[in-house]
């Protein structure tokens, strides 16, 4: 298990740190209280946790989309918490990847990508991933469809990223379709499945790092080495694992400041 500090560490606040404007690394939410005081100083009230999040991470994966599509005034709220480089990625709501599982899905991917506009327009829009259910099997053509939805072909649309949970999904066909279509691979680890490392996009990747007992300072320094090649070609989200414990968070942030020294070595 990875030793959580009982009291927060000192990051050098994202602002100030010269990252390459490629590299966009958080967790998947931010909005647990048991984050103190390891990651949060004890005073932070939760109405403030985003701001703080915001000078200590580059990004975050917001998984609030899933369940429930943000109105206006929650995404001003959240942009006006945030700094001019701040990314917010957003999963797809579970009525197209769960209940629909891809299939005449058109309007539901048009409201999701318009209903977050305000983000765009702010200049923080992440990526928007689709992550599949684990019993949903690999079907090329159900996915081929799918990335042909008219909100999703047009010049200013999202990039996007998906996560497939069944290992059927992992081949040459299904990666075809996807290069097709400038949609990213997200490349998962977690400890029931790893999802091979193929960047199918060609402006953009993403990253989900879950593994329940977190990773050493060894191996975030070995992913900040890997990353940062990768980001000399293409916006990179990296996404740690979000739980009660602030594990997840302390990792972002170790990360990021190996990232730093890597990209000042460069």
């Amino acid at each position: 298990m990875t030793r959580v500090p009982k009291t927060p560490p000192t990051p050098v606040p994202v602002a100030d740190t010269g990252y390459p404007a490629r590299l966009y690394a958080g967790t998947s939410g931010w909005a647990y209280p048991t984050w103190k005081p390891a990651f949060y100083p004890a005073g932070t009230p939760a109405k403030r946790f985003l701001e703080f999040y915001a000078t200590q991470l580059s990004s975050v994966e917001v998984n609030y989309t899933f369940r429930a599509l943000p109105s206006a005034k929650i995404l001003e709220d959240w942009l006006a918490a945030t700094p001019p480089h701040f990314r917010f990625s957003f999963k797809s709501p579970q009525r197209i990847t769960h209940f629909k599982r891809l299939r005449n899905c058109v309007d539901d991917v048009a409201q999701f990508i318009a209903t977050l506009e305000p983000v765009h327009q702010a200049g923080k829009l992440g990526l928007l991933l689709f992550q599949l259910p684990p019993n949903f099997k690999a079907d090329a053509e159900c996915l081929s469809a799918f990335l042909f939805a008219p909100s999703l072909r047009t010049p200013s649309a999202p990039q996007i990223a998906f996560e497939f949970r069944h290992e059927s999904w992992f081949s040459e066909e299904i990666y075809a379709i996807l290069r097709q279509h400038n949609a990213a691979l997200c490349i998962a680890e977690s400890d029931e499945l790893l999802t091979p490392e193929i960047h199918t996009a060609a402006g953009h990747t993403c990253y989900r790092l879950r593994r329940s007992s977190g990773y050493s300072e060894v191996e975030l320094d070995a992913f900040a080495k890997r990353f940062a090649a990768i980001a000399q070609e293409r916006d990179v989200y990296v996404y740690f694992k979000h739980e009660d414990e602030p594990t997840g968070a302390l990792n972002a942030t170790a990360f990021l400041r190996h990232f730093q020294a890597e990209s000042g070595r460069s």
